[in-house]
This record gives C-alpha cells, sequence and structure tokens, in this order.
C-alpha cells in the first residue's frame, strides 16, 4: 500500500502523503511538548495546591487578601469586558460594512496592543495620569484616582484586551457582506431593527467567541496591571499579582490555590473556545453549502 492516501473528512477531501514514520515523529514531537509545557505545568500547580489537603486550599482562598483579588479580578474582567465589546461591535461594523478615508490606520490602530509591551502600556498611563503626568496636577486637584485605584487597573486592562473582539467579528463579518442588511433597508427596517434582528444574529457565536478571548486576557493580565496597580494589598492586587507576592513570601499553599483558580478558568476557556469554533466551522459550512 502506497504511503500517499486520500480520506473524506466531513465532505472534504484529505491528502497524505507523508511516510507513516514521519507522520508517527511529528505527531509524537507535539506531543511530548505539550506534555512538558502545558500538561505537566498544570499538574504540578494543582498538585501543589491540595499538597496541603482541601482544607488547607479553602482556607487559603478563603483568606481576606485572595477574597479581594477575587473580586477585583472579576470586576475588572467585568469592566473591560463591557467596553470591548461595544468597542468591538462597533469598529467591526465600520471595518467591514463601510469603505472610509483611515481604515487601514484603523486596523493597524486596533492591532497595536498585540505589538506593544504590557509594561509599556501600563507606563502610559502613569504618564498621563501620575502625579507628574499629564494630568496628573488636574486629576489631584478635583480628588480623582485613577493610577493604584480600579479605575487605573480597569484603564489598563481595558487597552490590552480590545482587540480581541474586533479581531474575532471583522473577518466574520466582512465574509457575510452586506447583503442581508441591504435587503432588510429596503424593505424598511430601521438601522437599528437591521443590527438587532439581521446582523447581530448572524455574528452571535464570534461575538461569544470574542468576549471569552477577551475575558481570559483580562483576568490573567499581569504586566500592565502590576505598574498601574500598586500594589496595595487588600486593594489593588489582582488574582495575578497575589500569585506573585504569595510566591515571594514562600506562602506556597496559597500561591498555588490562587494560581489553581486562574488555571481552571484557563481550561473553561479551552473548553468553551473549541465548542464555539465548532459553531463557527458549522455556519461557515451552512453559508458554503
Amino acid at each position: 500500500m502506497s504511503d500517499s492516501a486520500i480520506a473524506f473528512d466531513s465532505g472534504r477531501v484529505v491528502v497524505r502523503s507523508e511516510p507513516w514514520l514521519a507522520r508517527i515523529v511529528i505527531i509524537g514531537l507535539t506531543m511530548l511538548f505539550l506534555t512538558v509545557f502545558v500538561v505537566l505545568p498544570l499538574i504540578i500547580v494543582f498538585a501543589q495546591a491540595f499538597a496541603h489537603g482541601v482544607g488547607a486550599y479553602l482556607a487559603a482562598l478563603a483568606e481576606p487578601e485572595a477574597l479581594s483579588a477575587i473580586k477585583l479580578t472579576l470586576a475588572v474582567a467585568a469592566i473591560s469586558v463591557g467596553l470591548n465589546l461595544v468597542f468591538g461591535l462597533i469598529a467591526a461594523w465600520a471595518i467591514a460594512k463601510f469603505e472610509f478615508p483611515g481604515k487601514t490606520l484603523l486596523i493597524t490602530l486596533i492591532d497595536l496592543p498585540f505589538s506593544v509591551s504590557p509594561v509599556i502600556s501600563g507606563l502610559v498611563f502613569v504618564l498621563l495620569f501620575g502625579a507628574q503626568g499629564y494630568f496628573g496636577a488636574w486629576l489631584q486637584n478635583r480628588n480623582i484616582q485613577i493610577l493604584f485605584a480600579v479605575p487605573g487597573i480597569a484603564l489598563a486592562t481595558t487597552f490590552v484586551t480590545f482587540p480581541f473582539v474586533s479581531r474575532a467579528l471583522i473577518p466574520l463579518m466582512q465574509e457575510q457582506g452586506t447583503l442581508e442588511e441591504e435587503a432588510a433597508l429596503s424593505l424598511g427596517a430601521s438601522g437599528l431593527q437591521t443590527f438587532f434582528r439581521v446582523t447581530l444574529p448572524n455574528i452571535k457565536w464570534g461575538v461569544l467567541y470574542g468576549v471569552l478571548l477577551c475575558n481570559a486576557r483580562a483576568m490573567g493580565e499581569f504586566g500592565a496591571v502590576s505598574v498601574v496597580s500598586g500594589h496595595i494589598r487588600g486593594e489593588t492586587n489582582t488574582m495575578p499579582l497575589l500569585v506573585e507576592i504569595l510566591y515571594n513570601e514562600y506562602q506556597f499553599v496559597a500561591a498555588f490555590a490562587v494560581a489553581s483558580l486562574l488555571a481552571l478558568l484557563a481550561l473553561i476557556t479551552l473548553i468553551a473556545k473549541t465548542l464555539l469554533e465548532r459553531h463557527l466551522d458549522e455556519g461557515r459550512q451552512a453559508r458554503d453549502n
């Protein structure tokens, strides 16, 4: 039997021309890499978290500092996801549905947080809202606290996460085109009616996909938040920051307990991401057929 083979996978023709030994080596190296760099670290995190039993694990999570970090992380994630959802929908709508001067520049700016270090992003907000920053004196005169408080953390997190929703929606909306919206408008539907009854149902899985990725990044953000938070214990430490503090203080059980929550969120995100990608693939196949 020849090493070349043709298989049919969900109506698609897949050509396999690699020798069986090469396929085994490639798959084996891939599984080895994933095991060493993904599976083993996760196992170690959960093993260390429960090293002293379930009671010590729950007690570590019940500490006031841990509870404060969990609440702050969830609150900041909710703020940043909400803002980025609105921005992502507007940006994707503008880029996918209209032609206008500066469109390429807008796409480039959306991708900016992918190329800028999160630490630099945090420093930008320090230069803007710090005591010696451009708006520092104005804010101090009005007793408005941005840095070393929730607003600064939310701003920094929003900045590093704002590409995710728009980047998930732009290719999807470009692929769908404008025919359905034009038909709805020609039948007398208003702009809002067209959006909520035609556009939004067609992109709902893409919206959920972008929100999922945005939320995952928001909860795990470290660099930008570390710069603007001030590391005030019990007030401005998010879960990633608290993990670092506890580990440096040799509170390993508490550090790995909080880290295990982040790892669990990552696993949930991975499962949800896989399900959403399946829905998106099914939607594309339905449109193609």
